[in-house]
């Protein structure tokens, strides 16, 4: 189990190297650069930009450099000094504005994707062992609601509801008088105020499809023959379900931890924006349409070490949790 790890782990480093690489050539790769598109908009508001002018903003941001110079300075300040670069458009450094937005990012993801498991699995489970009952039928119509139906036009619904009903606004993590406050427990029930409300959205659509994998995987397992011959031996139940199909029917869950977590970030970006969040969902966009390389490089490389981290995650606790994987290495 240790060399497993020890090996995956050195195996993350050309992953992460070449991701890099990916991440901030694929900013560049739209005709154009940040100071064209800072030029455009000066025009719009009337003003007028020499040519001049234009080579010291692509001078002063470094934009007269060679792309790879560019991204050899990038990936070593990130590797050597911690820096993750300067965000044109915000005018500030890449290392504050994901200061402020990862960790109520990575919050919000993990506490959704928990809330999802905690409901989908279960009644999934449930699902499977009564087939075709009222409650199986009910699971399956709700879970094609809500994968059919857009988070960001719940969201909307929701929040005007919220507000013409209760006269309570939910946009944003905080309300107004805690946004630049230190934290105390008044801004903590404050948040829980706020937050109960994106996590149901974000984790709505994977508990939906995630209520029809363990369904669907379960009733699989419980037409095997091993679990035929331990209800021939007389074992109750609820001990053959929980210990042995439930242990592998949910096993594509935790595989999937790879792209579940980076989905749930990069994937409710209008949810964000219509609830007003502090999230890097928004600020991906802005920085993606702004071709702010060094900000939107920086968040989707934290996507793809998310998805990468997950991917181990994942494997690490298929061998705990699926006694043929762990065997199975043994073997070797």
């Amino acid at each position: 189990m240790l060399l497993y790890l020890i090996r995956r782990i050195l195996m993350l480093v050309p992953i992460m190297i070449l991701m890099s690489m990916v991440a901030f050539f694929l900013i560049q790769l739209p005709p154009g650069d940040f100071v064209s598109f800072r030029i455009e908009q000066l025009k719009m508001s009337g003003l007028e930009v020499s040519e001049n002018e234009a080579e010291r903003l692509k001078v002063q941001f470094g934009l007269d450099k060679p792309p790879l110079e560019r991204y050899v300075w990038w990936v070593s300040g990130i590797v050597f000094r911690g820096n993750w670069g300067w965000s044109l458009q915000w005018n500030k450094s890449v290392n504050e504005i994901l200061q402020e937005r990862i960790p109520m990012t990575i919050t919000i993801s993990l506490l959704a994707l928990i809330l999802s498991w905690t409901v989908a699995v279960p009644v999934g489970i449930y699902s499977a062992t009564h087939k075709y009952s009222f409650m199986d039928y009910l699971a399956t119509f709700l879970g094609f609601i809500g994968v059919a139906t857009p988070g960001f036009l719940l969201a909307l619904i929701m929040a005007w509801l919220l507000f013409t009903k209760l006269d309570f606004s939910v946009l944003g993590l905080f309300s107004t008088e805690f946004l630049d406050a230190s934290w105390s427990f008044a801004k903590f029930v404050d948040l829980l105020k706020h937050i109960w409300l994106p996590l149901i959205l974000v984790g709505m659509g994977n508990t939906a499809s995630t209520i029809r994998v363990v369904r669907n995987n379960l009733l699989d397992e419980l037409n095997k023959q091993y679990v035929i011959t331990a209800r021939a031996k007389g074992l109750s139940e609820w001990k053959l379900i929980w210990k042995y199909p439930v242990r592998m029917a949910i096993n594509p869950l935790l595989s999937t931890v790879s792209w579940v977590l980076p989905g749930l970030v990069s994937g409710t970006i209008l949810i964000d924006i219509v609830l007003s969040l502090q999230t890097v969902g928004p600020v991906l966009l802005r920085a993606t349409l702004a071709q702010d390389m060094y900000l939107a490089g920086s968040i989707v490389l934290i996507l793809s070490a998310m998805t990468v981290v997950g991917a181990l995650v994942g494997d690490i606790l298929l061998v705990l949790v699926d006694p043929r994987i762990r065997f199975g290495r043994l073997a070797k």
